[in-house]
């Protein structure tokens, strides 16, 4: 099979992807997600009379519970489905990130199963992420201190 051949032969049996659909599609669920989170702060300053920067902690923690909690509920992987990658973005993302790899593997007990997949996915995005805002940081601090 030449190359030719077997990319005529890929592209005949790659499916054809909506890509207005779903942009639109992650645009309006990933739009309603960041929309519950600021209902919740509208919330917790309202009714609770946190400050702005109260609120602003506890809406992360609530997100990320509720991502959580929906994704063990196998909720999350069905809204997924049909919003793509509408339900990555935002912070529930990195809840489902941390969750689905332990709720695959809760079959072989707690410690090995469940603690040791549960940053499967997540922990390579700590570790850079985490790497990444200390270089940022150490480059603000001596460029701040320079001028």
């Amino acid at each position: 099979m030449t190359n030719k051949e077997y990319i005529d032969y890929v592209n005949k049996k790659t499916p054809n992807s909506k890509i207005l659909k779903n942009t639109v599609l992650a645009f309006i669920i990933g739009g309603h997600i960041c929309c519950v989170g600021q209902a919740f702060s509208d919330f917790y300053r309202i009714m609770f009379n946190l400050s702005v920067e109260d609120a602003k902690t506890a809406v992360p923690i609530t997100m990320v519970f509720l991502g959580a909690l929906f994704t063990g509920l196998n909720l999350y992987n069905k809204l997924a489905r049909y919003a793509g990658a509408g339900t990555i973005v935002p912070i529930t993302g990195f809840a489902n990130s941390i969750v689905s790899p332990a709720m695959e593997f809760k079959r072989e007990g707690l410690v090995l199963g469940l603690g040791a997949k549960m940053f499967t996915v997540a922990g390579p995005v700590l570790v850079y992420g985490i790497t990444a805002s200390v270089i940022v940081g150490l480059i603000y601090y001596f460029i701040g201190g320079m001028m």
